[in-house]
């Protein structure tokens, strides 16, 4: 694996960590074949029977890396990168194998989304979890296909219309987190499911997922078509070029 994601295989789990933490985990476009390859290897070895998803360093993902948004290219570029981000997102939600999601500090916009992607979540004290994409004049992609499958309505809309981020404890009460653990205990409480998991019958668990997620398949492409025309405003450019310079927003709704 090159150097967004590490790999690790413990007797049945494997780990795919995210391993940017100068950049808190930032995904650059680099990432999305990456995630898709550590997936393809855990799901060719046989002994791997679970995988858990977690980010080294301060924070699980701030999202997709903003300077990288802004060096995207014509409508086509931009409609090829929500492809790959897109495509490997969904083939995570619908890996055959269990999923499990150990997050801790800032889980934002993008690494969010990825949580959502995952079977299950468990989140140390420290989490502070959104959809942060209305900074910069977008909406979020998945999370608006499957935000609402995890969260109501009225936890989405404040997090999607706010961009303001959740605490580990109102993540739990919202439904985006399974459990809240001490400062650091996450990876131990994960592993600890991931290997109660690995246990047990793989067929049960593939299918009682498959039919879990089949109710939600096609909100994927009203998003893709969402984010596509708001990257194509203004309103977006105005955003990313706001972050970039470090000042507010002038959006004006074009």
């Amino acid at each position: 694996m090159s150097s967004m994601l590490r790999y690790k295989k413990e007797d049945s789990v494997a780990w795919l960590t995210l391993d940017r933490p100068e950049q808190l985990n930032a995904m650059t476009r680099d990432f999305w074949p990456e995630l898709v390859a550590g997936l393809q290897k855990a799901d060719a070895d046989d002994e791997v029977r679970a995988v858990i998803l977690n980010g080294n360093g301060r924070a699980f993902c701030t999202g997709g890396d903003i300077v990288g948004f802004g060096e995207l290219g014509d409508a086509g570029d931009r409609r090829a990168y929500l492809r790959e981000a897109f495509g490997a997102m969904r083939m995570l939600e619908s890996f055959r194998k269990p999923t499990i999601a150990a997050v801790h500090g800032y889980c934002v916009a993008g690494g969010c989304e990825l949580t959502m992607m995952c079977d299950l979540v468990i989140a140390d004290e420290t989490l502070k979890i959104g959809v942060a994409e209305i900074a910069v004049g977008l909406t979020p992609g998945p999370g608006l296909g499957r935000g609402s499958s995890h969260a109501n309505l009225h936890w989405m809309k404040y997090m999607v219309m706010t961009g303001d981020t959740l605490d580990a404890e109102e993540a739990r009460i919202a439904g985006l987190v399974n459990k809240v653990t001490p400062a650091g205990d996450h990876l131990a409480v994960a592993e600890k499911l991931a290997r109660k998991l690995a246990g047990q019958a793989p067929l049960a668990l593939e299918v009682g997922k498959k039919a879990l997620n089949r109710q939600y398949e096609e909100h994927f492409d009203h998003a893709m078509d969402a984010v596509s025309f708001l990257q194509s405003t203004e309103d977006f450019r105005e955003g990313i070029a706001a972050f970039a310079e470090k000042r507010d927003r002038r959006f004006e709704g074009r």
